[in-house]
């Protein structure tokens, strides 16, 4: 599977009330045409502080991060071509400011349990003296391990970005995100519980080791298809 997500500002003349509406009852169903689709989620943030983590934090103020699953990045190359994209862009100009789009592949660690669920989402960068390489060693190998350790952890996906693009450029430096982390809980409590435990303290202490930023959001998640 392959992960299309976009990352979303409001428009500053564009109510936050407005830009969750016109998301969903829009938007939404204009890109769930998309051929090949296999599942569109819209993650809307709810909360951007740094809940329950003590890491350095980068400058991202998202209001929404998409979700596209295809089964392979051929079969996103198809959708993308297809002139079923052609109005999808302008479209969301009318609401949003695209800040890049993040190519992924997922990695799920914990399977997600039945709901309800909360939800929180991180955009990982590495340190910079960390290869693209060596990040993806460290994250999908002990980090993995001892976050798939925490306590009352309801389910965890890891995406690495495998592609990004932002302002025309495909370029790391134009959009340096490493990895997006997907946490499920059954509460706030819970979520702050596990980042209390001492699975968490080996995980922090382990990411201080490759990762220079986490941005987390805790986000409301709308399934489209």
């Amino acid at each position: 599977m392959i992960v299309r997500m976009g990352l979303l500002e409001r428009r500053p003349d564009v109510p936050p009330a407005e830009f969750s509406r016109y998301w969903r009852d829009v938007h939404g169903p204009l890109a769930a045409r998309l051929p090949g689709l296999r599942r569109y989620e819209q993650n809307l943030v709810t909360d951007r502080s740094q809940l329950a983590i003590d890491h350095a934090r980068g400058a991202w103020a998202l209001d929404g991060i998409s979700h596209l699953t295809f089964d392979s990045r051929a079969a996103m190359g198809t959708a993308a071509a297809s002139p079923d994209m052609a109005p999808i862009g302008p479209d969301n100009d009318r609401f949003a400011v695209l800040r890049g789009i993040l190519v992924t592949e997922p990695n799920p660690v914990v399977p997600v349990a039945d709901g309800p669920l909360v939800k929180r989402m991180s955009l990982l960068r590495r340190r910079p003296d960390i290869s693209a390489e060596r990040f993806r060693e460290e994250w999908f190998g002990f980090h993995a391990q001892a976050v798939g350790r925490f306590p009352a952890l309801a389910g965890y996906t890891q995406n690495l970005v495998v592609a990004r693009q932002a302002g025309g450029s495909t370029d790391y430096d134009a959009l340096p995100v490493d990895g997006v982390v997907e946490m499920w809980f059954r509460s706030v409590d819970d979520l702050k519980a596990a980042f209390s435990s001492p699975a968490a303290e080996v995980s922090q202490r382990h990411a201080l080791d490759f990762i220079a930023e986490i941005t987390t959001f805790l986000v409301e998640v709308r399934r489209v298809v």
